[in-house]
C-alpha cells in the first residue's frame, strides 16, 4: 500500500513539474519580426513550429544547461554580428546548428559552432589545418558566418532566402526560391515554407525571452593573442588552468598557437568582469560622451550636393553622398519610377517604402543603397518624425536604424528620444529622452540640458514683449559664399555661422539649407 502511495505521489509530482514547465513555454505568434522582415505565420504552420518549440522545453534540466551555454557565448556572437553589419537575429541560427558546442560534428562532416565544411570555411577566410581549426573559435566562426550569409543576401535581398541558403547552398536556394522573394519585406509562412526556416523560427521563439536572463555568474572573457605561444603559457598569464583553456579553445589542436595571425582566446570567469585591456572595443565619439548634438546639427541634414537645379533628374545630385532625386510632384511609385528608368520594386527597396505609398513632392528619394550607419552619431526625435523620415534624413537603412535602437514601431517614438545612428544600443539599455524647449530668441527648437532646473518664466507684458525675429531659409547654390549670402540678407558672416553651426573653415555645400533670422 505504501509502495502504491509513493508511486502515486511521484506521478503527481512529475505532473505538477510538467504543468509548470508547460506554463513557461512561449507560444508562436501569428506575426513576428526577423531581421528586416515581417513574418506572418498561418495557423497550420504555427502548430508545426510550436511542436519544435515544445521539444526544446521537454526537459527543464537540459533546457537550462543549453540556455546557460547560449548566454555564455551570446554577447560575443551579438557583437561580432554587429561589427560585420549582419542582423543580430542570425544569432538563433548558431543555436540551431550546434547548440553552441564548439567541436560539434554533423553527419556530413560539418564542424564547429556554425557547422562549416572545410571548403566553405576557407571561402570565408577561416584557417582549417592540423594546427588550427577556426570553425571551433566562436569569434572567427561567427565572423565567417556573417560574411557567408551577407554574401547570399546580396543576391536575394531577403534574409529568409539567405538563411535557407545556409543549409542548401546558394545554387540550391536559387533553384528553390527563384526570384519570388527577392526584395520582399513581408514573408508568409505556411505548410509549404522550407522546413529549415520554420525550425529557425522555433529556435527564435524558444530562446528569445531567455537571452540575457543569466542563471549563473559565469561570463566569457576574450583576449587577443599572437603567436608563437602556448596554452600553458597563457594559462599562467591569465591565472586559469591549462585544462580550462583547452576546454574552451579547441580550435588549437595541440595547445600551440602559431605566428602570422591574431586569434581570440576565451576563458570563463565567475562574477562581474572588468574590461580586459587586451580586448579593443570601439570608443564613443567625443560628441556623445557628455552632450548630445543640438538641433542645428540635424538641420544640416539631408546634405544635398551636385547640380541642385536639376535635382529631379537622375545622376544629378547626391543626398548624404548617395545618388538621389527630388520629386517634383506628388505621384504614384509607378509613375515616378517610369520617369527614372528604375524598377518599382527596387525603388521601394532602396527607400524602405511599402507598396502603394505615394511619392511626395519635394521629398528626396535614393537611387542607390542607403548606408548601415550615418555620418553623425545621434539624432534627437522631433515632433511629427517617424522612423522612416529619420532614416531618409540621414541616408541610413530603416532596418539598421531599428536594430541600433531596438525599436520597431513609430508609436514607440517619443519627442526628445536620443536615437543612435552609428553604434548599437546595448541590451537592456534604455533610450535616453532629453527635454526639448523652444528658443524664443532664434524661434527654433534646441536641446535643453537634461539636468537643468526649471525656473518660473517672467511675465511678459505688451510693453516689454520683445519683437521676435522672422525666420527664413536659404538653399545654397553653386558658386555662393557665406559673404555673398550674408550681404543678400543684411546679416553678418558670424551670425550665419553661429545660426548654422558652421566651422572655422566656412564650408558650405550646394543644396544645403541655411536658417537665417532677420529683424
Amino acid at each position: 500500500m505504501k509502495y502504491i502511495q509513493r508511486v502515486l505521489l511521484s506521478i503527481l509530482f512529475l505532473a505538477l513539474m510538467a504543468g509548470d514547465l508547460l506554463a513557461q513555454i512561449p507560444q508562436v505568434p501569428a506575426e513576428m519580426e526577423f531581421a528586416d522582415l515581417l513574418v506572418r505565420i498561418n495557423p497550420q504552420a504555427r502548430r508545426e513550429i510550436q511542436l519544435d518549440v515544445d521539444a526544446q522545453y521537454r526537459s527543464a534540466k537540459h533546457f537550462k544547461v543549453k540556455l546557460d551555454r547560449v548566454n555564455l557565448y551570446m554577447p560575443t556572437i551579438e557583437r561580432v554580428l554587429r561589427e560585420n553589419n549582419a542582423p543580430e537575429d542570425l544569432k538563433y541560427l548558431v543555436i540551431q546548428e550546434s547548440s553552441l558546442i564548439s567541436d560539434a560534428v554533423s553527419t556530413s562532416n560539418a564542424v564547429g559552432f556554425w557547422q562549416f565544411k572545410q571548403g566553405t570555411a576557407e571561402e570565408v577566410f577561416l584557417r582549417v589545418d592540423r594546427q588550427i581549426d577556426e570553425r571551433k573559435n566562436i569569434n572567427s566562426s561567427t565572423k565567417g558566418a556573417a560574411l557567408y550569409l551577407k554574401k547570399h543576401n546580396n543576391y536575394f535581398d531577403n534574409w529568409m532566402c539567405a538563411l535557407v541558403s545556409y543549409q542548401m547552398g546558394l545554387g540550391g536556394a536559387k533553384k528553390y526560391f527563384g526570384d519570388k522573394y527577392n526584395g520582399r519585406r513581408v514573408v508568409n509562412v505556411d505548410r509549404n515554407t522550407h522546413w529549415y526556416f520554420k525550425k529557425f523560427l522555433a529556435h527564435k521563439v524558444a530562446f528569445e525571452g531567455g537571452i540575457g536572463q543569466f542563471t549563473s555568474n559565469q561570463r566569457l572573457v576574450e583576449v587577443k593573442v599572437n603567436g608563437p605561444t602556448t596554452l600553458a603559457a597563457l594559462a599562467k598569464k591569465y591565472n586559469v588552468s591549462e585544462d580550462h583553456l583547452e576546454e574552451y579553445n579547441k580550435w588549437t589542436s595541440n595547445g600551440k598557437i602559431p605566428s602570422g595571425k591574431t586569434y581570440t582566446l576565451v576563458y570563463v570567469s565567475d562574477g562581474q568582469l572588468e574590461t580586459q585591456p587586451a580586448i579593443i572595443r570601439s570608443q564613443p565619439k567625443e560628441t556623445e560622451s557628455k552632450n548630445y548634438p543640438k538641433y542645428a546639427v540635424a538641420d544640416s541634414y539631408p546634405r544635398v550636393t551636385g547640380n541642385t537645379s536639376k535635382a529631379a533628374e537622375v545622376n544629378q545630385i547626391k543626398v548624404n553622398n548617395i545618388k538621389a532625386v527630388q520629386a517634383r510632384n506628388t505621384t504614384t511609385q509607378a509613375n515616378f519610377t517610369d520617369n527614372l528608368g528604375i524598377k518599382e520594386k527596387k525603388f521601394r527597396r532602396l527607400n524602405d517604402l511599402k507598396k502603394g505609398e505615394r511619392v511626395e513632392a519635394g521629398e528626396y528619394y535614393y537611387t542607390k543603397k542607403k548606408k548601415s550607419k550615418a555620418d553623425v552619431a545621434t539624432h534627437i526625435v522631433r515632433p511629427g518624425e517617424t522612423l522612416w523620415s529619420i532614416s531618409q534624413k540621414y541616408g541610413i537603412k530603416l532596418s539598421s536604424l531599428k536594430n541600433k535602437n531596438r525599436i520597431r514601431k513609430d508609436k514607440d517614438l517619443k519627442v526628445g528620444m536620443v536615437l543612435n545612428l552609428q553604434e548599437h544600443r546595448k541590451r537592456g539599455e534604455e533610450i535616453p529622452i532629453v527635454k526639448i524647449e523652444p528658443d524664443p530668441v532664434k524661434n527654433r527648437s534646441v536641446m535643453a540640458e537634461a539636468k537643468s532646473i526649471s525656473q518660473p518664466e517672467p511675465q511678459v507684458t505688451a510693453q516689454n514683449k520683445p519683437q521676435e525675429p522672422s525666420q527664413t531659409f536659404h538653399t545654397v547654390r553653386q558658386g555662393e559664399t557665406l559673404f555673398a549670402i550674408s550681404r543678400k540678407y543684411g546679416v553678418s558672416v558670424n551670425e550665419l555661422k553661429n545660426w548654422n553651426k558652421i566651422g572655422s573653415d566656412n564650408l558650405i555645400s550646394i543644396g544645403q539649407k541655411l536658417v537665417i533670422f532677420t529683424p
